[in-house]
């Protein structure tokens, strides 16, 4: 009887508090969703431009499943530096030269495979054993994974832990009456809002600047562009999660309900951000990571530290990442209207 009066109780708690039956039931299966998503795509299909390649090599590699357009040589090399075909094949002679972007070791092993397979198959036997001149755009024949997700790796744990600990934070401001004690005097809700957004931005700027120079100090993550720019995606990426963080954490009476939001936060934008391929999942679905910070910071950080791009690639995703935490801010204020009008 006492054992199944505990049993009981336990329930009532559970089926008492929606939010947690939510996580519990939802969650797991949003997660699963997104992942079919991404892993239950079309087979990647290399996109390859074609500078003076024969009609036959050009059917091949189609055959071979890939997507080749013919282009000329100006038109080529601009199309692989903003990153739309994942390498150029030029036949000026009886072997071919081959441009790879060089971004994701895994598309150039895929592409480097397909083009041994068309070479051997596709030309005579005297071009054939000529082997084929590798460029790459960006990084090298020894670039390594890590060099290639590492990127968006600093970019996650950025947004994160700082979305974690300022909500975390937030919530505890709110909880232990201070928040209610500066609404008591004739400060604003902005003025509150933004204080603390500075206030915590501080540690935020220490964070990220530690975190972008131990990956490409310490562990020696490929950087070719310039580390300020690093930082400067960084920290923009830490006040969006610290906006956002302050944000949810009105949602929130406790901190075990707090981190029962990471689910719907921060596990999409694990999907969306980069780390998997998107370009095998319906186009339709893509639209998603548009809503989601952490894929603008890490597509900046992409380019910077892998492409070695400047403000003239990056400028876009400043500006979304700023609009993010200007539109979060102002819903931190609205959030406020609960505790007090003014």
């Amino acid at each position: 009887m006492r054992i199944r009066a505990i049993v009981i109780r336990i329930l009532r708690q559970f089926f008492h508090d929606k939010r947690t039956l939510m996580m519990m039931l939802v969650a797991p299966m949003l997660i699963l969703f997104m992942m079919s998503l991404v892993f239950n795509g079309d087979t990647y299909v290399p996109k390859i431009g074609a500078v003076n390649v024969p009609a036959p090599f050009v059917q091949k590699l189609q055959d071979l499943n890939a997507e080749v357009i013919a282009y000329s040589s100006e038109e080529a090399q601009i199309e692989i530096d903003h990153n739309r075909l994942d390498a150029v094949i030029t036949m000026n002679g009886p072997a071919p030269q081959v441009q790879l972007e060089g971004s994701d070791p895994s598309k150039n092993r895929a592409i480097l495979f397909l083009l041994q397979k068309a070479v051997q198959n596709a030309v005579p036997a005297s071009a054939a054993a000529a082997m084929p001149a590798i460029t790459y755009l960006h990084g090298s024949a020894d670039m390594a994974a890590f060099d290639n997700f590492g990127p968006v790796l600093i970019g996650f744990f950025v947004f994160f832990f700082v979305f974690l600990l300022s909500g975390v934070a937030f919530l505890r401001e709110r909880t232990g009456g201070t928040l209610e004690r500066l609404l008591a005097t004739p400060l604003r809700r902005w003025e509150i809002v933004v204080g603390y957004i500075l206030g915590f931005g501080i540690f935020t700027t220490l964070q990220s600047a530690l975190i972008a120079w131990f990956a490409t100090s310490v562990l020696g993550l490929m950087l070719v562009g310039s580390f300020w720019y690093v930082l400067l995606i960084t920290l923009l990426l830490a006040l969006t999660a610290l906006s956002l963080g302050t944000l949810i954490s009105a949602f929130a009476n406790n901190e075990f309900q707090m981190i029962q939001f990471i689910p719907l936060i921060i596990v999409p934008q694990v999907f969306f951000s980069g780390l998997f391929s998107l370009d095998t999942m319906s186009v339709y679905l893509r639209w998603i990571g548009t809503i989601m910070p952490l894929k603008y910071g890490a597509d900046a950080l992409r380019n910077i530290m892998i492409r070695g791009a400047g403000w003239d690639r990056i400028w876009y995703d400043v500006l979304v990442l700023a609009l993010f935490t200007i539109v979060f801010m102002g819903l931190n204020i609205v959030a406020l209207k609960k505790h007090r009008k003014i």
